[in-house]
């Protein structure tokens, strides 16, 4: 197939490689004059492609995204299909759907996981929107997801690929907090000998063995102890869209809750309160803490 993808860094520059080692024929637009893209504009890059068009956006969330959604909007045709494969919450997909559909142009969220490693393992995708829509970049999709059964779900509608994605990053979060904590529980204990060799171990024949547990034997495998890596952990929100999601909902989530707070923790956003307990516990009991 024939489409265009906006947004060339880590993710979406990779896609386009894999896509293009795949057989189909992509056209690259970034904002970067340093990337690889193969136009300089969002007029060149719809100029490049015949109708009905495909457009595969890949910025980040939030205003970036809004942006060019709306230019995509004042640009496309009817029946040109925008398919928004970024980070971006699902209440925004369906206000970006409504304001598409406007113009006549289709719309599909898909959350795409993967990281760095995608271009050679292939991309789990998670898509919402229409089934005919669907349908129709389903050539594309099959090339980006690894190879095999699984790996690409139609989730529901509009706003679902990025829900299902939401939830995905939420327990990622949990998985990777309860790792850190058996990992730093057996750094304390004078009865291992090697942490990081005994999580390495159960790499196989465990029931907790995972992606996750291969990237961490490789990254232990030059640092044993993690001591080379900071112990500073960013969010990138989708943690916190599926906590506020799921008490909506109803949904208890503590152990997604309990990694967000361990993240937000881990940048300094704690001290103040730490503080304030620090004193609270002098004031009433005379508990000194020594730094």
């Amino acid at each position: 197939m024939k489409l265009g993808i906006i947004g060339l860094g880590r993710m979406g520059g990779n896609m386009l490689k894999r896509l293009r080692e795949g057989g189909h024929e992509v056209v690259g637009f970034d904002v970067s004059p340093d990337s690889e893209r193969d136009v300089d504009s969002l007029d060149a890059l719809v100029s490049a492609l015949d109708a009905p068009r495909i457009v595969w956006v890949m910025v980040p969330a939030g205003e970036p995204t809004d942006q060019i959604i709306t230019s995509l909007g004042g640009l496309l045709e009817e029946g040109d299909l925008v398919i928004d494969g970024g980070n971006t919450r699902y209440t925004d997909d369906q206000r970006h759907a409504a304001e598409l559909a406007e113009r006549g142009i289709h719309f599909l969220d898909v959350g795409v996981s993967g990281g760095v490693w995608g271009k050679e393992r292939g991309y789990a995708l998670m898509a919402g929107g229409e089934r005919e829509d669907y349908e129709r970049a389903l050539p594309i999709f099959e090339t980006l997801k690894p190879a095999g059964v699984d790996g690409l779900v139609l989730a529901g509608p509009v706003g679902g690929g990025h829900f299902a994605k939401m939830v995905h990053n939420g327990i990622e979060y949990g998985m990777m907090q309860a790792f850190g904590e058996g990992f730093e529980t057996m750094m304390r204990s004078s009865l291992i000998d090697s942490p990081a060799e005994v999580m390495t171990s159960w790499r196989q024949g465990s029931v907790v063995q995972s992606w996750l547990l291969d990237l961490f034997a490789r990254a232990a495998a030059s640092d044993p102890t993690l001591h080379e890596m900071p112990p500073v952990a960013n969010e990138s929100g989708e943690a916190k869209w599926m906590v506020e999601a799921a008490l909506e909902l109803g949904v208890p989530t503590p152990a997604t809750a309990s990694a967000l707070w361990a993240r937000q923790t881990s940048r300094g956003g704690g001290d103040d309160t730490l503080r304030v307990v620090s004193s609270l516990r002098a004031q009433f009991g005379g508990h000194v803490t020594k730094g």
